[in-house]
């Protein structure tokens, strides 16, 4: 592997800085370009690039003119819209999977069915396409019912619906509002944890475990989100647990694609609920996570930049090497997130500190001047020996800021800590 090279990531929010970050840490790389990345990427050294993520045409053009050695898809969207697929068409290296595995995200049924093909444990679940048809299936549920969106809703086309009343509500308003399909779910009980998988067909490596925080606002309460916060490691999951994880869930994913002819090369997000019956499976996600990306990337020893480019390049994977420190972050969103958030506050600066980083997301204006662009604005982390000091780290610092028009959760880690 020559040195220098050039990489595109692709996206703009806090998931794509920290991938960015990663990458440009690397000794194998030179040049970091983000399309359309975010105002605060220089300050790790990134270049933004005022290329829309879905304007396909425009950003192989541009990897072709600078010499990009492979890009590195963030966001959901352009994996589903087929940007793997355009790429390979362009002869170029792209890392995720093409636009048929992207279904395994794109559509909530078509990835039940792909678990139900591999034995893979998930809840007990039905895909309508009527109304009436959803609001009489009710009838052989429990409540709470899940009831989710089949397309793309980024992290928020899933209500947990206590009775009739609301979830014929919900029922009504996801077909009112454009889904052609919903999905009805048992409500499944336990601890949830985020699980990342680098998959190179066959081959898989599991980078570090996080835990999400998705709902809006403390314990757990409040409209779901993209997510609020993360950490890791998980001090709270037995060994035996993450065992049970690899081999009922990881290995029989990771078959199935391959039997299913996939020739996945990428990341699989495995969303878990730990049941008193073991692991079961709540989503894939054909993507690293935002916001567990910001929280396990700086935990990897391995080089981010070998990783993917054996993947790409079909060699042997490198073992993953994880960093012993605990990572913490909260993300600070507009008020009012995620159903009206405020837009356009003055955020002001956010100084330097020690143990303190971080990752830039929803912002525009300038580095001495920062401007609240709505939803999930940036990302404070802190890395340390353990979950608590990060905590508390990254709490001190938030309770300083002066950000009237802006929220955070006050419990991101408890769960590990309590």
């Amino acid at each position: 592997m020559s040195e220098g090279k050039n990489v595109l990531v692709i996206g703009s929010g806090g998931r794509e800085f920290a991938i960015a970050k990663a990458l440009k840490q690397s000794e194998h790389v030179n040049h970091v370009y983000c399309a359309p990345g975010n105002v605060g990427m220089p300050t790790v050294g990134v270049e933004p690039v005022a290329i829309a993520e879905n304007d396909f045409a425009t950003l192989i053009k541009f990897a072709k003119e600078h010499q990009v050695t492979w890009t590195f898809v963030g966001p959901e969207t352009a994996l589903v819209d087929g940007i793997v697929d355009e790429f390979h068409q362009a002869g170029l290296k792209i890392f995720g999977p093409d636009a048929r595995a992207a279904q395994l995200e794109g559509s909530k049924d078509y990835a039940l069915n792909f678990m139900q093909q591999a034995k893979v444990p998930t809840a007990k679940h039905t895909t309508y396409d009527q109304l009436n048809a959803a609001r009489d299936g009710l009838d052989q549920y429990g409540f709470p019912v899940v009831i989710k969106a089949n397309g793309l809703e980024g992290g928020k086309g899933v209500v947990i619906a206590p009775d009739q009343a609301s979830a014929a509500v919900t029922l009504t308003q996801m077909f009112q509002t454009g889904q052609t399909r919903v999905v009805l779910e048992e409500c499944l009980q336990g601890p949830e944890y985020s699980l990342f998988v680098l998959i190179e067909n066959g081959q898989y490596r599991i980078l570090p475990m996080a835990q999400d925080h998705k709902r809006a606002y403390d314990q757990d309460k409040g409209p779901n989100t993209g997510g609020m916060g993360a950490y890791s490691p998980l001090p709270q999951l037995a060994d035996a647990d993450y065992q049970r994880m690899i081999d009922e869930v990881v290995k029989p994913t990771v078959k199935g694609l391959v039997d299913g002819g996939y020739h996945y090369h990428g990341i699989l997000y495995i969303g878990l609920m730990l049941t008193a019956a073991g692991p079961k499976v709540i989503e894939y996600n054909v993507r690293l996570g935002d916001p567990e990306t910001q929280v396990i990337l700086p935990r990897l020893k391995t080089d981010l930049f070998e990783l993917v480019d054996a993947c790409l390049n079909d060699e042997e994977l490198p073992q993953v090497e994880v960093h012993e420190q605990a990572v913490l972050g909260v993300v600070l969103a507009a008020k009012g997130y995620p159903t009206n958030p405020v837009h356009g506050q003055n955020l002001g600066t956010f100084p330097a500190k020690p143990g303190i980083t971080i990752d830039y997301a929803n912002v525009t204006g300038d580095l001495t001047k920062l401007t609240g662009a709505g939803g999930r604005l940036l990302m404070v982390i802190s890395e340390a020996n353990d979950l608590k000091i990060a905590q508390a780290n990254v709490y001190t610092y938030l309770n300083q800021l002066n950000v009237p028009e802006c929220e955070y959760r006050h419990d991101i880690g408890d769960k590990a800590l309590k």
